[in-house]
């Protein structure tokens, strides 16, 4: 009897082992394509892209571009991808003419709420301390834009990464200031209502004062969401809400180094997580570390392990990706390669 229970006992025990070994597997990279947005840039400099699937299975890319950054000649640029080409970039916001002065465009964020409206969110000024916010929307998925319209003071919208809707109408953006006096890094929650056009502000508990900006937020479930950080510690930093981003927890680290540069991340449709990571140490200049980087996978958002590498050379910068995954699957990368050209990458997971 006790040999018949035993066998049964190793029966019932064994597929589970092979399920957990089976979980334990990476995925697979596959159906991979790397090709710029535009071989011959419409401008001298391009950076920070952000991506939109506007449609289903249709994207849209849009970044800033101009002389240099911060110069008064840049402008929000937006292309769409057909047919395995993208169409010429088009420019959809200019310069900031305000009291006489000419100001530059940052860091544009694309965002399709559930309403059917396009919003395309930016910053307006002379730099990151001293910039505000700024929305365009669309009726039309890109095809025509509205004027601009400047935020409420105090508010800057999605500061660079894709923003979420945690309900109908109810519109998360992660956000972060830079201040004039130190250049302290801060960052915190906005939230925008579509129905009120109001804009609110939740903190997020930073009591070991951090350097932290540019939140890319991770949803866990309906009412769990997670935010990684990019830090001045050569570390990502990350806080949690388990309320749907009503409050957040203090601020700590998270074992995935970075080089003080952008990132962002995102949910698998499979309830794992992608995330694209310039994973070197910080050096004594700002784009040191720039030149490796990498996609990172993780099904927690605790622990992640490089699944490839998107760009890995001696030398050159590749920063501020944004990445999304579209109905059909395909997953989608933007970043700055080498301030010249804006790079798409898309490639499908599969276990």
């Amino acid at each position: 009897m006790k040999s018949l229970k035993l066998k049964y006992l190793i029966l019932f025990i064994v597929p589970i082992c092979f399920s957990c070994s089976s979980l334990l597997k990476k995925p697979k990279v596959s159906n991979t394509t790397h090709i710029y947005i535009s071989n011959q840039p419409v401008t001298i400099n391009s950076h920070a892209a952000t991506l939109v699937e506007y449609m289903p299975n249709e994207i849209m890319a849009s970044w800033f571009g101009g002389s240099y950054e911060g110069a008064k000649d840049v402008g929000i640029y937006t292309s769409k991808y057909k047919d395995g080409v993208w169409t010429p970039a088009q420019i959809v916001v200019k310069p900031a003419v305000i009291k006489g002065d000419t100001l530059a465009c940052w860091n544009p964020v694309l965002f399709k709420s559930k309403s059917k409206r396009l919003y395309l969110f930016y910053k307006v000024g002379k730099n990151p301390r001293e910039w505000f916010g700024a929305m365009i929307t669309s009726l039309d998925n890109g095809v025509s834009w509205s004027i601009p319209k400047y935020l409420p003071e105090g508010f800057l919208g999605p500061i660079k990464n894709k923003a979420i809707e945690i309900s109908p109408g109810i519109i998360l953006c992660g956000s972060s200031t830079e201040s004039v006096e130190n250049n302290q890094w801060r960052a915190h929650a906005e939230i925008y209502n579509e129905l009120t056009d109001s804009w609110s502000k939740m903190a997020i508990p930073n009591d070991k004062g951090f350097d932290i900006i540019q939140p890319t937020i991770l949803v866990h479930s309906k009412k769990k969401l997670q935010m990684l950080l990019r830090s001045k510690h050569n570390k990502l930093i990350t806080t949690w809400s388990f309320n749907n981003g009503k409050s957040w927890s203090n601020a700590d680290t998270l074992n995935v180094v970075n080089s003080n540069s952008g990132i962002d991340a995102l949910r698998l449709s499979n309830n794992s997580f992608l995330l694209v990571n310039n994973p070197s140490p910080q050096g004594k200049d700002w784009f040191y570390g720039r030149n490796v980087l990498d996609v990172e996978y993780s099904r927690d958002g605790v622990t992640w392990e490089k699944l490839f590498d998107l760009e890995n050379q001696n030398e050159g910068e590749f920063s501020y990706p944004a990445i999304i995954q579209t109905n059909d699957g395909q997953i989608h990368v933007v970043y700055t390669y080498n301030r010249k050209y804006i790079k798409y990458v898309s490639f499908k997971i599969k276990k």
